[in-house]
């Protein structure tokens, strides 16, 4: 197959910005999935009190390259007396980090971020052989990721607490902040460095230790993460790194004592397993799960800003993005326009490898996500759905799917109340604004939604009547360090980002004290 080539590298960040695209669209044909250049890969180890080691019993599980179905490597599987070991070193290692001052955490942490810039081009290079996204959006997700590190850090010094005006002269109030203990931290293959970014930052940030069970199918990227800390000069124990069988993993880590705080990034349905056991064990728990984000085009918005930020939003990573925009919902009177302007910048974008230059979107994560894929759309389909651009799977080597956008689809398919995660854009015209909010909030996702129009009022409804965690109208504005990043409903609770992520690794803790005569 033969596609041209999209947006580049700049011209995604451009729009992250809100900027128009033109000037970074070209027409040079080129052969899609061309082979990838060698690399070397390391078999990654876990990481326990200090020390990087195999498991106990010797057990090890393959690594793929998604743009070649081939094996990579392998990755040492941890069992029970591994997990054990990660738990007792947390425990110890918590004892030592809470009692290190806030300014020497965040002097630290600096240092670990300066170290992940310096190495920035060695894992993003890993973080492409095995997860298969571009070159160039690894390297952004690896830089981000310091930066996350380093908003973080500034964020160390400030956990403050505060003095309550007391009834009695002779009475003080105090709220103290105090770390909550050992975090069991499970994070995704689709970021797997920037999401492990986010848990680890705010966990070492409010002096607590942590054991990260990292996604078996992207294992080296976060261990480098890891290793920037640990060559930092993070005590023996504070952060520990598992691989494994993700179910036997959590279901050892999350009831254990000494855990005390779990968060998750991942499907809805695991989350909501992880949720109930937590809940059993009274653990305090982040999770941030899937989504389905609408994307409300109304008729009087700039339709050439809309269609190209949003392609290069929606096939980002594959679209394999928890942010993802999936559901276009569009006003009638500029539909036709917008799904032509959409499917043409869709139709533009250059699937390959992910280490070559000119690739702008890398192979879905494995053979069932291509598999899945397929089964959206035939079933979209049957119901009326029509194929615009796309639809099909890229060659027989490695797990490459065309970018795929669906005209005039109903909600009885399954993509429109699946979260697809993938490269599938779904379109649905629709008569009015009001019609389109109900559309919006018809399913019990609540993580990210997008908008466009030039009506303030227009505006201000999108934020006031969506049922979303986030929503960015007329430009791509989510998950920058400062700001708050998760979701409600079937999405999940808490945040990931901005002041608000410290507080669920805090425990507020009150003195009163009456002075004596």
């Amino acid at each position: 197959m033969r596609q041209r080539i999209g947006y580049t590298a700049g011209a995604y960040r451009l729009q992250q910005q809100g900027l128009p695209l033109t000037d970074f669209q070209k027409d040079t044909d080129v052969t899609s999935a061309a082979p990838s250049p060698s690399a070397s890969y390391p078999n990654v180890l876990l990481h326990i009190d200090g020390k990087w080691r195999s498991a106990l019993d010797g057990r090890t599980s393959p690594v793929v390259n998604p743009a070649t179905g081939e094996t990579l490597g392998v990755f040492a599987h941890a069992g029970i007396a591994d997990m054990d070991d990660a738990v007792r070193a947390a425990a110890k290692g918590f004892e030592t980090w809470r009692a290190t001052s806030p300014f020497e955490r965040s002097k630290l942490m600096r240092r670990a971020a300066q170290l992940l810039r310096e190495r920035s081009e060695d894992v993003a290079r890993l973080l492409t052989l095995e997860q298969g996204k571009p070159l160039a959006e690894a390297r952004t997700e690896t830089l981000s990721t310091a930066d996350i590190i380093d908003w973080f850090a500034e964020e160390a010094r400030r956990t403050y607490g505060r003095v309550i005006p007391a009834r009695g002269r002779a009475v003080r109030q105090l709220v103290v902040k105090e770390p909550v203990g050992p975090v069991a931290a499970f994070t995704p293959w689709n970021f797997p460095v920037s999401q492990l970014g986010r848990k680890l930052a705010a966990a070492i940030a409010t002096g607590c230790s942590i054991v990260i069970k990292a996604a078996e199918e992207t294992p080296a990227a976060p261990a480098e993460l890891v290793r920037a800390f640990v060559d930092a000069g993070l005590p023996d124990g504070v952060v520990g790194l598992l691989y494994g069988t993700p179910a036997e993993i959590s279901q050892h880590l999350i009831p254990h004592p000494v855990i005390k705080k779990v968060t998750f990034t991942g499907s809805t349905p695991v989350g909501k397993q992880l949720a109930a056991l937590a809940g059993l064990h009274m653990k305090r728990v982040t999770m941030e799960l899937g989504g389905h984000a609408p994307v409300i085009v109304l008729k009087d918005a700039d339709l050439s800003r809309a269609a190209s930020t949003m392609a290069a939003s929606k096939f980002r990573n594959a679209g394999q993005v928890c942010v993802a925009p999936t559901r276009f919902l569009v006003e009638a009177p500029v539909y036709d326009e917008f799904v032509s302007r959409f499917a043409d910048a869709a139709s533009k974008i250059r699937v390959g490898d992910g280490l070559n230059a000119e690739t702008e979107m890398g192979p879905l994560v494995n053979a069932r996500r291509v598999e899945a894929i397929e089964g959206l759309v035939q079933d979209a389909v049957q119901h009326g759905a029509e194929i615009v651009t796309g639809g099909e799977r890229i060659g027989n080597t490695g797990f490459f799917f065309q970018p795929t956008v669906l005209s005039n689809i109903t909600t009885e398919a399954r993509a429109m109340n699946e979260e697809p995660f993938g490269p599938l854009a779904l379109m649905m015209p629709l008569r009015s604004l009001d019609e389109i909010i109900v559309e919006a909030n018809r399913l019990n996702y609540g993580l990210a939604a997008y908008g466009f129009t030039r009506s303030a009022a227009s505006a201000a409804r999108m934020g006031d009547e969506i049922a979303s965690g986030m929503m960015s109208i007329n430009h791509a504005g989510l998950a920058l360090p400062e700001t708050p990043f998760g979701g409600m409903n079937d999405s999940g609770y808490g945040t990931e980002g901005g002041a608000d992520a410290l507080e669920s690794y805090l425990n507020a803790k009150f003195v009163t004290h009456l002075q004596a005569d």
